[in-house]
């Protein structure tokens, strides 16, 4: 892989650590800045909003300008933010830091997946998508365990601090190591026109629902997950955060060999990974009572869930063909609306007393809808699913 993917997964391991690192330290800042721990909550439920709002907004503002410049200026925004939060006096200010640093996070991954692509070989470029998604993953496997024991130890400022820090690495990483377009191509990759042109393709509205539904699935049984481990599995809760580990390299692997899979026959990849992860979903709510199945299906829930992001990615592009950029930023707010979507279902199912198994069954739903809709999807572009592999059409402008 060029080493210009490193740069741009460090950019993926800060952004990935903004995100969740401030579920672990919501007391700290709870008790410092003198709100409830509901109110503190609004910091991560706020940035989740930002995230839908710049992948899009942001993106399609960038349009015309160069690949690498437009990520350089993501990172700048990224730094700001989390100096910001670093340095929040009050509450307000803190979730002013939260929103600028989440505005860069959809765009930072959909004009990143671009470029990744076209850093490497056609049969390639999944895997390229996954190693830059592997930063994130990362993120949760060591960046928020270790965050979060940072924060506690020298003030949960501190941890902004570390994330500013890992921002200008990544800034530098990028402008060092992502090469630069060709004099002929500086000038503007596509235009907004343009880059709008490819949502007239139905294919790209299915590849948006599919993720929303295929990762809405997974986040519809993890969001409760604490309750399923605590309360059915009988795990105590300090034994939860190191469950939740095993469940990052679950993510971290199935992410990995997802990229893998996908280049060799993408729309067979995500058949085969979003059947599979209904299944582990619906094996998951009937064995939850077992600690050592728990176990076991916590780690495939993370590996087969995460398995689809290459794949919902390189799906998107593929069909938005010489204007993905804008598409592809779309589709990672399609990833948060998923969050969401998963989120409140799950919620339901709790709050109709259904039990704590039942957010994963809602979840295996979702994720059962997906298949659904790629065979539909497939079957429209006339027997896709025995098809060869997808192969991503160029797109002008390497950065």
């Amino acid at each position: 892989m060029p080493v210009a993917l490193l740069a741009l997964a460090i950019g993926g391991f800060g952004i990935g650590l903004t995100e969740f690192v401030i579920m672990g330290l919501l007391p700290e800042v709870a008790t410092d800045f003198a709100v409830s721990e509901t109110t503190a909550g609004y910091l991560i439920s706020g940035y989740a909003l930002s995230v839908a709002v710049g992948a899009v907004g942001l993106t399609l503002a960038l349009t015309r300008v160069p690949r690498k410049t437009a990520l350089l200026g993501l990172m700048v925004l990224f730094i700001l933010g989390n100096l910001v939060s670093a340095i929040a006096p009050d509450y307000p200010t803190m979730m002013v830091g939260r929103v600028i640093a989440a505005l860069c996070h959809g765009a930072f991954f959909g004009i990143g997946s671009v470029v990744a692509a076209q850093l490497v070989a056609p049969d390639r470029k999944a895997s390229a998508i996954a190693f830059m998604f592997g930063g994130l993953t990362l993120a949760n496997v060591l960046g928020v365990p270790l965050g979060t024991l940072l924060g506690q130890a020298a003030g949960w400022r501190s941890t902004f601090w570390a994330i500013t820090v890992i921002g200008v690495a990544a800034f530098v990483g990028i402008a060092a190591l992502v090469p630069t377009a060709r004099a002929a191509d500086a000038a503007g990759t596509t235009s907004p026109r343009t880059e709008l042109a490819a949502f007239r393709s139905p294919q790209v509205w299915l590849s948006i629902v599919l993720t929303v539904l295929g990762y809405g699935g997974m986040f519809g049984g993890f969001t409760y997950i604490a309750f399923t481990l605590t309360e059915v599995s009988g795990f105590g809760a300090g034994a939860v955060p190191w469950l939740l580990v095993l469940f990052g390299v679950g993510l971290f692997a199935g992410n990995l060999l997802g990229g893998r899979a996908a280049d060799r026959n993408l729309v067979r990849t995500l058949l085969v990974v979003l059947t599979a992860l209904t299944v582990v979903l619906a094996a998951f709510a009937l064995t939850a009572s077992s600690k050592p199945a728990t176990i076991v299906a916590l780690v495939l829930m993370g590996a087969v869930g995460f398995a689809t992001v290459p794949g919902l990615q390189m799906r998107v592009m593929h069909y938005a063909d010489r204007a993905p950029t804008l598409a592809s930023g779309a589709n990672i707010a399609a990833f948060n609306v998923g969050n969401a979507l998963g989120a409140w279902l799950g919620g339901l199912t709790l709050a109709a007393g259904l039990g704590y198994t039942s957010p994963l069954w809602a979840g295996a739903a979702i994720t059962a809808l997906s298949v659904v809709v790629l065979v539909v999807a497939a079957k429209a572009r006339g027997g896709e699913l025995s098809s060869t592999p997808v192969v991503l059409a160029p797109a002008p402008a390497a950065a």
